[in-house]
């Protein structure tokens, strides 16, 4: 399968790998560390040095119970770093679920968008369609500053794939070409660990949306509260989770720990195409 990314295209018979750089104060697992831009800068090229094939830059945590962000001051913080980041080797992903974010990042050279709204916000179809570039859509059960009090399905799989797959068709009759469109079931954003793992269990059904499946499990509560580990101590049970989600589909999986993540999908390529 191929996925058209700007002037990228991305094949993805082998599962690539997104290495996340967060530009905020308050991100769950990095907030702060590379909220300036000399630091994001040289994190992002220290992710492609360890083998990201992809960048999202983040400028608003979504973190549950996280704070809203007004335009300006994301635009103030992802703009620079992207615009710095102009002419690497790698696509490199908004990740807002603000239009007016959208376009200006796709402008400064971003060559996807990662929605966590699934383009729902007014203009953000637009935003896209216009342009060459990808989206991620992804499911999530209320707000950030609300999602994780009581989210509560019937069969969280069917219910996630059934609204993945309408977002998919409201992307296409908009004009954003299949092969410009990934999905994402967003685990920890309005589910309960045993939804989390549900969906972990059952990514496979995804693959009948005929879409790439990105999957975001690195350093989640999810994996806290199975190994008792904190934030910081989630590298093996991050890596874990991300081989389970490929083992079971996902053709991207966004991480923090890119190298670690890289290395171990080495040694499962090694075995799948042996």
């Amino acid at each position: 399968m191929l996925f058209h990314c700007g002037s990228f295209t991305l094949d993805l018979s082998r599962p690539k790998v997104m290495g996340i750089v967060n530009v905020t104060p308050d991100s769950f697992s990095d907030g702060g560390r590379y909220d300036s831009f000399s630091n994001a800068i040289e994190h992002a090229h220290q992710l492609i040095e360890d083998g990201a094939d992809m960048l999202d830059i983040g400028g608003e945590s979504t973190r549950p119970g996280a704070a809203a962000v007004s335009e300006q001051e994301e635009l103030d913080r992802v703009l620079p770093v992207i615009e710095g980041l102009r002419g690497i080797a790698v696509p490199v992903s908004i990740d807002t679920w603000k239009p007016v974010v959208m376009r200006a990042a796709i402008r400064a050279g971003a060559s996807m968008v990662n929605d966590v709204n699934a383009l729902q916000a007014e203009g953000a179809l637009q935003a896209v369609a216009a342009t060459g570039a990808a989206v991620c859509l992804m499911h999530k059960q209320g707000t950030p500053q609300s999602m994780q009090q009581q989210p509560d399905y019937a069969d969280v799989v069917v219910e996630v794939a059934d609204f993945l797959k309408r977002r998919m068709a409201v992307a296409v009759e908009a004009g954003i070409g299949r092969e410009r469109i990934a999905v994402d079931p967003g685990f920890g954003f309005g589910k309960t660990l045993a939804h989390n793992l549900a969906l972990l269990r059952g990514l496979e059904a995804f693959s009948a949306l005929g879409a790439p499946l990105l999957a975001g499990v690195s350093r989640k509560s999810m994996l806290g509260a199975i190994t008792g580990r904190g934030v910081t101590e989630r590298l093996a049970a991050s890596v874990a989770a991300a081989m389970l989600a490929v083992q079971r589909g996902a053709a991207i999986v966004r991480v923090h720990d890119v190298r670690e993540t890289v290395d171990a999908l080495k040694i499962l390529n090694a075995v799948n195409e042996g």
